[in-house]
């Protein structure tokens, strides 16, 4: 009968594991601060109302805020892309609609114009962040299903708001509900974010 042997442990794929998770946790800390030290100065220059210098500091931060990504794109093997958030995919700076998994969309709240992060990594997860949520309001109105769609749907005076299906499903809600969403506090939205259910 053959020796039976525990399997020994895989101390140098452990060991990468650590320096590549620490690697981009040092670059993360390193844009964070960044660009936290930079929003302070563009603040600051707003309110001592110098726009223009404002404007070109916004303009550095974003070109030092690219370089930054494509250095943790670089060490750490994934692909950084952020994009617009339309109430059903995020349209990439690239102009590619990326589909967001409708499950996070529904429990982030996610509405029309919120700022997103996709992180492709190397073995093709798909990650994604909201990093710009826009200013949001309140509505409540009565979810139905749109009769030449069947799609879900929900009707706040005058104005009729598509809902994904997940968060519907998410909250136990029928036709006829009463339900609380959110949707951009300006400009006009098609789709709108289900938050809660008032009454059934």
């Amino acid at each position: 009968m053959p020796d039976l042997f525990e399997p020994e442990p895989d101390v140098e794929s452990h060991a990468n594991r650590v320096e590549f998770a620490d690697t981009r946790n040092q670059l993360a800390v390193q844009m964070l601060k960044k660009m936290r030290d930079s929003i302070t100065h563009v603040i600051q220059l707003l309110e001592q109302g110098d726009s223009a210098r404002a404007t070109r500091q916004s303009v550095d931060l974003v070109t030092h805020n690219n370089g930054l990504t494509n250095e943790l794109e670089r060490k750490t093997g994934s692909r950084v892309i952020e994009g617009v958030f339309d109430g059903e995919v995020m349209v990439g700076a690239d102009g590619v609609r990326y589909q967001v998994p409708e499950n996070y969309a529904s429990k982030s709240r996610l509405v029309e114009g919120d700022i997103l992060k996709l992180i492709i990594q190397p073995d093709g997860t798909n990650v994604y962040k909201q990093i710009g949520p826009v200013e949001r309001r309140r509505l409540i109105g009565k979810l139905a299903i749109d009769s030449s769609t069947q799609e879900y749907v929900v009707m706040s005076g005058d104005q009729v708001y598509k809902v994904l299906t997940a968060s519907v499903t998410y909250f136990k809600a029928m036709p006829g509900d009463e339900v609380v969403i959110v949707v951009p506090r300006s400009g006009d939205s098609a789709f709108a974010a289900v938050e809660s259910v008032v009454s059934s």
